[in-house]
């Protein structure tokens, strides 16, 4: 039961801090689609996905609209299709994310995500057709979202993969060059992805899943922004510890809207309630920032000394507060610091508070990674792969997940502006070190092995 307090400090919430349930995200299995042929394989796919989403942007702006409390994305996830379809060729595959882009539109959903593969410790047929497709689906799609998964702390770092996704990258930002390479921003890749995140662009549904399955993503930087600055209006002498309370009080209750909304909308589509993610995932929006948080706490900007502090408490209050509030707290649930789709984090980079380095410093302790990074266009693929190689090593030696989505804008160097609309924002490109020259090391390829487990220290 809710105390009547509660829903009044929910309401204000959702009123004036920017609280919203950020998506829905129907998660549905495709294994049962595949086919030999293309023809066969893309209309299963289509079948399948039609019967499942039908009614989900109407039962979500209805369980949204009852009360109150609106759903802004609806998204779809679906099974690995490197996996779900394995015999295709490129071509092949190329036709399976133009199927899901078209029923994606037809299903009006915002994006589905999934067109992703796992080869953390090698590559497989289907995996390397669909990477070989990767940089023209994206291209040439509107919706569909991709992540490939490089490195787990079980398995180490595929080198190989590594260096692969590198010019994949590459490829993808030349062929949307008039967009400032807007097709990578639709691409993660990752080490130790989980199999039921919500948010875009690393959603896919893993393959212990249900056949069908509803995931919520709740966010509330602004909540927890304005619950810190209450808090030390009415006392500026608080403390950290005390601070940490007061975030954990806050993320239960932002914890406790998605589930309600979660569980309501998959009672009403009669399918499996998953996970609540609780990540602070912000907006170009003002008052809707993660880097305004660190103001609050008391810091210039993200970026200066204390900011790796303050996102560790930021990230663990957030996490501990949401698991005493729901037994069904998943996907990545803490805070996101992507530099284009944060005002104020873009600020930080655009005045030299934030570069490179510090913000794979961040990665450390934060829940994804180096996200919605623009870098200068003649970044080599070398440079790239290094960049993914050590954002990887940090959450393979951690036991976390970490990722990168890293956009090379063409034509474009340091201290000139990308620009990607809506919620995916703009930002200054940073500066990378390119001292060292050619990268031989990332060159030699292979297997980085996995740490040990038995002497954690």
């Amino acid at each position: 039961m809710l105390h009547p307090q509660e829903i009044l400090t929910t309401l204000d919430m959702l009123r004036h801090e920017h609280l919203d349930v950020r998506t829905v995200t129907l998660g549905i299995n495709l294994f049962d689609c595949a086919r030999r042929d293309p023809v066969r394989a893309c209309a299963a796919i289509r079948r399948k996905i039609r019967d499942k989403a039908r009614h989900l942007v109407a039962v979500c702006d209805e369980v949204g609209d009852k009360y109150g409390i609106p759903v802004v994305n609806k998204r779809i996830a679906v099974s690995p299709i490197a996996a779900a379809a394995a015999p295709l060729d490129a071509e092949g595959m190329l036709q399976v994310a133009h199927t899901l882009d078209e029923t994606a539109e037809a299903s009006q959903v915002d994006f589905i995500g999934g067109f992703s593969a796992l080869v953390e410790k090698g590559i497989a047929a289907g995996d390397q057709a669909l990477m070989k497709a990767l940089p023209r689906a994206l291209a040439e799609t509107g919706r569909v979202c991709a992540s490939v998964n490089v490195a787990s702390t079980r398995a180490g770092i595929n080198v190989d993969a590594v260096l692969r996704m590198a010019e994949i990258i590459k490829e993808a930002a030349a062929l949307t060059a008039d967009a400032d390479g807007l097709a990578c921003a639709k691409l993660c890749v990752f080490a130790n992805i989980p199999q039921d995140v919500p948010f875009m662009a690393g959603a896919y549904l893993g393959v212990g899943e249900p056949d069908a399955v509803i995931n919520v993503g709740v966010s509330g930087p602004g909540v927890v922004k304005s619950a810190v600055e209450r808090a030390l209006a009415a006392n500026p002498e608080l403390d950290l510890g005390r601070i940490s309370e007061l975030i954990k009080r806050t993320a239960y209750k932002v914890t406790r809207v998605g589930e309600l909304i979660g569980r309501e909308v998959a009672e009403r589509l009669g399918l499996r309630f998953g996970v609540v993610d609780l990540s602070l995932a912000p907006t170009p929006n003002v008052g809707d920032s993660v880097g305004e948080i660190f103001q609050s706490l008391g810091l210039v900007s993200i970026g200066v000394p204390g900011s790796t502090a303050a996102l560790a408490l930021l990230n663990d209050a957030v996490k501990k507060g949401g698991a005493f509030a729901s037994s069904n707290v998943g996907g990545l649930s803490g805070a996101f610091i992507p530099v284009s789709e944060d005002l104020n984090i873009s600020e930080a980079a655009r005045r030299g508070d934030l570069g490179l380095e510090k913000l794979e410093a961040l990665t450390s302790v934060c829940s994804v990674g180096l996200d919605m990074v623009a870098l200068p266009g003649d970044t080599s693929v070398e440079t790239l792969a290094g960049i993914i190689a050590d954002e990887m090593a940090i959450g393979v030696i951690n036991k976390k997940t970490t990722a990168c989505r890293l956009i090379p804008v063409p034509g474009k160097a340091a201290g000139d502006h990308a620009r990607f609309g809506g919620l995916l924002g703009e930002s200054v490109i940073l500066p990378v070190n390119h001292a060292a020259g050619p990268n031989p090391f990332i060159r030699r390829g292979g297997l980085i092995p996995a740490p040990i487990q038995s002497l954690v220290n």
